[in-house]
């Protein structure tokens, strides 16, 4: 293996900043740059389909308190 074939090595956290940042729109070029070195791209596609579904849920829930009765 070569320096460019070395495993990536991101945890949990950092993959769940990368993808709230980039809801927001909001990402500075180093911490992406960083993120595409350390991040796999089956783990942001996890927790964005995540992050999407928490968002949604927060929202219908968000409706029913206000529209209800």
């Amino acid at each position: 293996m070569t320096d460019s074939e070395a495993p990536r090595k991101g945890s949990l956290w950092r993959t769940v900043k990368a993808v709230a940042w980039g809801f927001f729109g909001v990402r500075k070029n180093s911490d992406y740059q960083q993120d595409i070195d350390k991040l796999t791209p089956l783990h942001i596609i996890a927790v964005g389909f995540a992050g999407v579904v928490v968002f949604v849920v927060g929202l219908i829930l968000l409706v029913k308190f206000v529209v209800a009765p």
